[in-house]
This record gives structure tokens, sequence and C-alpha cells, in this order.
């Protein structure tokens, strides 16, 4: 009798007895295939895997502060590629280069240089912005250079192993030279400041929030002297508490009030309040009168220490106090 046949497209005879039989082979590898599959130690699929670029692994933490040794060696070789070398005032350049003076000359003059004739010209603006703000004047009134918020915000928050969740405080942000760092880093409304200058404020709200695109952060940034934190509400615990060079204007009567209301706005055990340059508010009384005064806060100096720019031959000083009861 014969076999059964069948017969592929390209006209190849293959008997049925043989065909079953591959079929059975191929059923019983897929088996055992997925068998070891199943039982595999291997690591699981990250959901978002390390990018390689130019046979270096990118960081894909997104919380990472601090430029790494090798992101310096990076920088330090794309300016050598590129043959830039260290020069005198040749920045300015361009089709149309001006100083930040002949920027405010021109906005002053041609209305915000805008493009609209007669009544037309004032209605294209969302947020109208004073041109020394446009022009960034604001950048020069702080005695040092506009990047050295950048030091300040990365010694902060390392220091204090800060995430997006923590709840900061400034007590003086101006206009945001170093919270401006903390509002990208942090969840939306944990950064609040009190700052008692208008002006300083202005240029917070109506130039730097709208120009870094962080309007939905909702800082909570309030107008006030004295250190009345009155209006930043209750029942919110900091992780940390800064001044940058604030304490330095103030009467010392006036710090340790600041001090005695901020006490129970501060994380127990874990928050920190920092205080730069110096502690004179303190030192002035004596070192057993001060470790006393902070005592009945319930506060407790714990250590000094230096941070060093990143950009500019700078370093910055701070003093460090944590809450040691609930």
């Amino acid at each position: 009798m014969a076999l059964p046949t069948t017969t592929t497209q390209k006209g190849i005879v293959i008997t049925l007895p043989v065909l079953v039989l591959a079929v059975s082979v191929a059923t019983i590898f897929l088996f055992f295939l997925l068998s070891s599959l199943s039982t595999c130690s291997c690591p699981p699929p990250t959901a978002f895997p390390n990018l390689v670029d130019g046979g270096g692994v990118l960081d894909r933490d997104l919380t990472r502060i601090s430029p790494t040794i090798a992101d310096i060696e990076w920088v330090k070789e794309q300016i050598r590629l590129n043959g830039l070398h260290m020069q005198h005032n040749v920045l300015r350049k361009g089709i149309n280069p001006r100083t930040r003076a002949q920027q405010l000359e021109d906005l002053n003059q041609f209305k915000g240089i805008s493009h609209y004739e007669g009544p037309e010209s004032n209605n294209h603006t969302a947020l109208p912005c004073p041109g020394e703000l446009l022009v960034e004047e604001h950048h020069s009134n702080y005695g040092e250079p506009w990047a050295g918020g950048r030091d300040v915000f990365e010694f902060l928050a390392k220091s204090t192993n800060l995430k997006p969740h923590s709840r900061v405080l400034e007590i003086g942000c101006g206009t945001l030279r170093v919270g401006m760092h903390f509002i990208h880093f942090l969840g939306p409304g944990h950064y609040h400041c009190l700052e008692r200058d208008e002006l300083s404020l202005m240029a917070a709200f109506r130039y730097e929030l709208p120009s870094q695109g962080v309007l939905h952060k909702r800082p909570l940034i309030v107008r006030g002297e004295d250190m009345d934190f009155s209006k930043l509400g209750s029942g919110v615990l900091y992780d940390m508490i800064y001044a940058s060079a604030v304490f330095l204007h103030m009467p010392d009567k006036l710090v340790w009030v600041g001090l005695e209301r901020l006490v129970d706005k501060l994380k127990p055990y874990d928050g920190r309040i920092f205080v730069s340059h110096n502690i004179k508010f303190c030192s002035r009384l004596g070192g057993e009168e001060c470790t006393k005064r902070l005592a009945s806060l319930g506060l407790e100096y714990l250590r000094k220490q230096t941070h060093d720019s990143l950009l500019f031959n700078h370093y910055e000083i701070w003093f460090e106090f944590r809450r040691f009861k609930a």
C-alpha cells in the first residue's frame, strides 16, 4: 500500500509519517525551550535601560546632583577637541551684539522691540516684564557670579541626602539664584521661601519662574519681614531650612527670634538648618552660653563645613544645626 503523501509549494513530495515526525520533534523542542526560559535566572529587563553613547553608559538617575569626575573629564575633552582656549572678552559675537545697557536702551526705546505698531504694540505679552529683568541685570546684584547658586544647591542637597519629595525652606531667596535649582529638583509645592524685598520678588515671579519653565512647580514664595513665617501656613515639617548670607544682615536678637519660630517647622532628628558665612549671633554669646541657648530651643550645633565652587575660585562656609527632640 502506498504511503499518503503531501506536496509542498515548491513541488517537493513528503510522506505523511515523515511530516508527523517532524512536527512532533518541533513540538518537543519548543516545549523544552519554553521550560528552560521559565526557569531562567537572568535578571529581568529594566523599564529604562541604560543608553550607550560613544562607548560610555549615560547616567539615567535623574536625581543625581553633582557632576562626576567622568562628567568633568568629558567637558574638558570637548573643549580640547573644539580647540577652545581661555580668552578675554571674546563672547560678544553675533549679528547684532549688545551689552546689557544697550539691550535695555533698545527695549525702552522700541517698546520691547515689538513689531506691532500703534495700540497693538502693548497687547501681545502674557506676562509683561520690565526691561531690567529681560536683560538680567538682577543677576549682578549678589556680589559674586550668578553661577554660585548652583554651588550652594549642590552642597546643601548632598549634605541632607535631598530627595524630590523633600521639603525645603529658604530664608531670603532673593531672585532665586539658589532657589531655582531647588525648584527644578523638588516636587511641586515642596520649595518655600520668605523674602522681604519687593524688587527681588518681582524678578522671581515676573522673569525667573516663567523663563525657566517652572510655573507648574508652584513654589510657595511669600513676602514677609522680621522672620514672620505665618504666611507659610502650619503643619509643614521641613527636611531642610537654610539662610545663605542672610543672618549676617540681621540683629542678633531677630535671628534668635527666627530660630525659635523655626524649630517646630523642622523635622526632628533628620531635619537640618544651615547658615552660611558665620554664626556671630551665636559666637558673640560665648561657646557655652550659645550651646545652652540652642538647647533651650531644642537645637544642637553639629559642625562647620566648606564647599568649593565648581566654576570659580571660591568656597562657602556653612554651619549645620539639627533639632534633637520631637
